[in-house]
C-alpha cells in the first residue's frame, strides 16, 4: 500500500515537473512568436520588404509568416500602382496644360489687338481667329471628356448586331465637309447587308476619329478608300489614305494620349482621336493595325470580332 501511494506521488511529481517544463517551453514559444511578430511588423510598418525564405517553415510561424510576406507583397504592388497612378496623372497633367496654353496665348492676343481701335477693319478677322481658338479649346475639352468616360468606365459598350453600313454612314457623314473643303475624294466599297456585332455610336467615333486624321494629313485633291471584308473571326475595316505616310518608328507611338508628331505640331488636333479609337476597338475586343511608309499614304485596318 506504502509503495503505490509513493508510486502516485513520484508520478504526480514528475507530472507536475513535466507541466513546468511544458509551460516553460510553451511561454518561450510564445515570446517567440511574439519578438518574431513585432519585428515582422515593424519592417513593414518602415516600408521595407520581408524576407521570403522564412516561409518554407512548415510551423505556425511559417504559416503566419507567409501570410504577412503576401501582404507585403501587394502592398509592395500597391505602392507602385500609386506611384505609377501620380505619374500618369502628372504627365496627363502637363499634356492638357501644354495643349491649353497657345490656343489661349492666342485668344489674349486678339482681346489685345480687338481693343486696338486702330485696328478696327481687322476686328472682323480678329474675332474669326478666336472663334477658331475657342473651337480647338472646346474640341480639346469634348474629347478629353469622352476620354476619361471610356477610361473610368462611365460609358458601357453596347454591342448589339447592326448594319456595318449604318455606322461607316455616320463616321463618313462627319468627315465629308472637312474632306469638301481639301477637294478629297472618299470611296467607299462595302456590302450593304453585312451585320457586325458591335456598338454603332462608339464605333462610328473610331472610324471618323482616323477618317478625320486621314483628311488632316492628306494634302488638297487626294484621296480615301473604305473597304470592309469580312474574315472567318473579324471583320476587318481598312482606311487607306494618300496622305505624307508615318516613320516606322512611330507606328505605335501615334496611339498614344496627346501624341502629335513633330512636324505636324501646328496643325489643328490634339491627339487624343487615334488614342480613343484604339481604346473603344479595344472595349469591343478587336485591334487595330496600321500600314504606313513616308509620302506613300497610310492604311488603318481595324479588326472587330465577328
Amino acid at each position: 500500500m506504502e509503495i503505490a501511494i509513493l508510486l502516485i506521488f513520484v508520478f504526480l511529481i514528475g507530472l507536475i515537473i513535466f507541466l513546468l517544463r511544458k509551460n516553460h517551453a510553451l511561454k518561450k514559444d510564445i515570446y517567440d512568436f511574439t519578438h518574431k511578430l513585432d519585428k515582422s511588423l515593424n519592417i513593414l510598418l518602415n516600408g521595407r520588404k520581408l524576407d521570403n525564405s522564412i516561409c518554407e517553415q512548415d510551423d505556425l510561424w511559417g504559416t503566419v509568416y507567409d501570410k504577412l510576406y503576401r501582404i507585403s507583397n501587394l502592398h509592395t504592388r500597391k505602392n507602385q500602382e500609386v506611384t505609377s497612378e501620380k505619374e500618369n496623372l502628372k504627365e496627363l497633367v502637363s499634356d492638357i496644360s501644354h495643349q491649353i496654353k497657345t490656343p489661349l496665348s492666342n485668344i489674349k492676343l486678339y482681346l489685345e489687338m480687338l481693343t486696338d481701335e486702330t485696328a478696327l477693319a481687322e476686328n472682323t478677322e480678329t474675332i474669326e481667329k478666336m472663334g477658331k481658338q475657342v473651337g480647338k479649346l472646346d474640341f480639346l475639352f469634348q474629347s478629353m471628356i469622352k476620354m476619361s468616360r471610356l477610361e473610368t468606365g462611365t460609358i458601357k459598350i453596347q454591342k448589339k448586331r447592326n448594319a456595318i453600313s449604318d455606322t461607316l454612314a455616320a463616321a463618313i457623314g462627319a468627315a465629308i465637309p472637312k474632306a469638301d473643303k481639301k477637294n478629297i475624294q472618299i470611296h467607299v466599297e462595302y456590302d450593304e447587308t453585312h451585320r457586325l456585332n458591335h456598338d454603332i455610336k462608339w464605333t462610328g467615333e473610331a472610324i471618323f476619329n482616323i477618317l478625320d486624321n486621314a483628311v488632316k494629313y492628306t494634302e488638297s485633291g487626294g484621296f480615301i478608300w473604305i473597304s470592309v471584308e469580312q474574315g472567318e473571326i473579324f471583320t476587318k475595316i481598312s482606311i487607306k489614305d494618300t496622305g505624307k505616310g508615318i516613320p516606322l518608328e512611330r507606328h505605335g507611338t501615334i496611339f498614344n494620349r496627346f501624341y502629335r508628331e513633330p512636324e505636324v505640331h501646328d496643325n489643328e488636333g490634339v491627339g487624343i482621336g487615334l488614342y480613343l479609337a484604339r481604346e473603344i476597338v479595344s472595349m469591343q475586343n478587336g485591334y487595330i493595325e496600321v500600314q504606313s511608309e513616308v509620302g506613300k499614304g497610310s492604311i488603318f485596318n481595324i479588326y472587330l470580332p465577328n
